[in-house]
């Protein structure tokens, strides 16, 4: 009895820590973008620790090499919480249901906004390792497109404005997992394997639904709900219209790269 006691008292503290800091008005900008970052920190290290236990090559790649899978490992990390929170949103959720009173890009709450803000923690930490390490961990294409999403998610985050809108695109970040995936395979020498092979098919799929799909319909809803668009101060309209349709056509550029390296090893099994 005393045990289960002590074990709701420690959950009434962790539930009204969460209420009165973590998810508090005021605090949320805040708290949001710094649980990004340290879940950044924790998932790099974590990476770092757990992979020469279950991968042995860990220890004979270059300093640059481990750098690099470490961080592959914290975007997956940031790309399963943020995929999770935008589906939770936008299908479960009631937050931007058409069936409530009120226009749907100025809706928002404190767990829509602290989602945001740990995203723009994530943003923040790879951004700023992307570009002390430039070109090794991508080059001007990756630049441009944290930036991109550095500033929209901070100001959906930090207005409340077009929430809706950023988590349809944060939904792209699904992607990320088979990306990284693809390329630990091909560090770790299995670009031949089975499993290369059907990440390959399944980023095909996974890429054409989230960020070709998904997109489309983005823009259609954007021009069905176009006279709430225009009530957006002007930096959210420009963000609005300009940064997915940015983001849209990068998709497409690589999109075309998946499907010439689908193609190319299809070939080669044949």
């Amino acid at each position: 009895m005393t045990s289960e006691m002590a074990i709701k008292s420690y959950k009434y503290q962790a539930e009204a820590l969460v209420k009165d800091y973590l998810l508090a008005d005021p605090f949320v900008p805040y708290t949001s973008v710094l649980s990004g970052v340290l879940m950044c920190k924790m998932a790099y290290d974590t990476t770092q620790l757990v992979s020469p236990l279950y991968f042995k090559g860990y220890a004979s790649m270059t300093k640059m090499q481990r750098i690099e899978w470490n961080n592959r490992g914290m975007s997956t990390a940031h790309a399963i919480f943020i995929t999770v929170m935008s589906l939770y949103l936008l299908l479960l959720s009631d937050l931007f249901s058409d069936q409530l009173e009120g226009l749907v890009v100025f809706r928002s709450s404190n767990l829509s906004t602290f989602a945001l803000g740990v995203s723009v923690g994530y943003f923040i930490t790879d951004l700023a390792m992307i570009l002390w390490l430039y070109p090794s961990l991508g080059g001007m294409e990756y630049v441009l497109h944290h930036m991109l999403s550095l500033i929209s998610v901070a100001y959906a985050m930090l207005s409340g404005e077009v929430q809706l809108y950023t988590y349809m695109v944060l939904i792209s970040e699904s992607t990320t997992p088979g990306v990284n995936l693809r390329w630990f395979l091909d560090t770790a020498g299995m670009k031949r394997s089975r499993a290369y092979l059907v990440n390959g098919v399944a980023m095909f799929f996974a890429w054409l639904a989230a960020r070709i799909f998904l997109f489309i319909y983005l823009f259609y809803h954007i021009y069905l709900h176009y006279d709430q668009i225009l009530q957006l101060h002007t930096f959210g309209y420009l963000l609005t219209v300009l940064t997915p349709t940015t983001l849209f056509v990068m998709n497409m550029m690589w999109f075309g790269k998946i499907v010439k390296g689908l193609k190319k090893t299809l070939a080669k099994r044949q």
